[in-house]
């Protein structure tokens, strides 16, 4: 077998359009190799091949992957019909070549890879090779734990049987969902079809790199390292010590507890022995306020 590059994927590589957009441009006949119309995507471009498309010629770029702090209120596309702001104004023209591995929907946030490296976009969204993505959901109401099993054991939509990988309580409105396969909308449906609405989705984490203290609206380059944490879930310790801990602030605000319910007899009881008084020498403390 040839050791060059598959055209659509090399065509991907110069920064032209994903891998089923590539394909539809050979098939359609914009791409000629060393002069020659080329209508097989699976051609494989040897190294010297002098490739174009539609007369200009496809070079490909140097890999690059960074991560975004998406903000709500764009949509994950270079091109909106209906004139919407997209993920690719926040991004210099050095960048604009760069595809979004997943989306996150218009009012969703948080965090997003992109990269023209579309070996690496299959390796993280593809459901058999089971990369983690967890978000941070704020429901309009109570979630009731039967709900909640039904998430776990999967929810008949109109889009087909969804479910999700882990599903853990927060607070009564807020829950951390965990998702393998990813299909379109697929947490604000699961919400829709058992009667409830959405009200904030964020993406915390893919695989093992969670989102940082970037701020919404920014992006910086992915080292390495971080690029084998995307590839990798965490281990069932280091998920424990990260539910204890969460590093990103988005974590931690989501990680409060909720009050302590109190039963009838323990409020009786509490009664009838007074106000607890602290140990002389110490201020009587003021209860928290907790915001759900």
């Amino acid at each position: 077998m040839s050791d060059g590059t598959r055209l659509n994927k090399y065509l991907a590589s110069c920064g032209v359009g994903s891998r089923r957009t590539c394909d539809a441009l050979v098939q359609e006949g914009h791409v000629e190799i060393n002069g020659q119309p080329c209508m097989n995507p699976a051609h494989r471009v040897e190294p010297g091949d002098f490739v174009r498309v539609d007369g200009k010629r496809a070079v490909a770029k140097d890999n690059n992957v960074i991560m975004m702090h998406k903000p709500r209120g764009l949509v994950c596309t270079k091109r909106d019909e209906l004139g919407r702001n997209t993920i690719y104004e926040l991004l210099p023209g050095n960048m604009q070549h760069l595809h979004h591995v997943g989306r996150l929907d218009r009012e969703s946030e948080g965090l997003l890879v992109m990269t023209n490296d579309g070996t690496l976009s299959q390796s993280l969204i593809h459901p058999s090779k089971n990369v983690e993505k967890e978000y941070i959901v704020t429901a309009n109401q109570t979630v009731s734990d039967d709900h909640l099993d039904l998430f776990l054991t999967g929810l008949c939509t109109e889009d087909g049987k969804l479910k999700a990988t882990e599903v853990e309580r927060l607070s009564p409105r807020r829950i951390r969902i965990v998702l393998i396969t990813g299909h379109k909308r697929q947490i604000r449906m699961m919400f829709k079809t058992v009667g409830y609405t959405v009200q904030r989705l964020v993406r915390i984490r893919i695989g093992s790199f969670e989102l940082n203290d970037i701020p919404p609206g920014k992006w910086r380059p992915i080292s390495e390292e971080e690029i084998e944490l995307l590839k990798t879930n965490p281990d069932t310790k280091k998920r424990i010590k990260a539910r204890r801990k969460p590093r990103s602030k988005e974590a931690k605000e989501a990680g409060r507890r909720p009050a302590r319910k109190v039963t009838q007899n323990a409020a009786k009881k509490a009664a009838k022995k007074g106000p607890r008084r602290p140990p002389a020498g110490l201020a009587k403390k003021q209860p928290r306020k907790r915001k759900y």
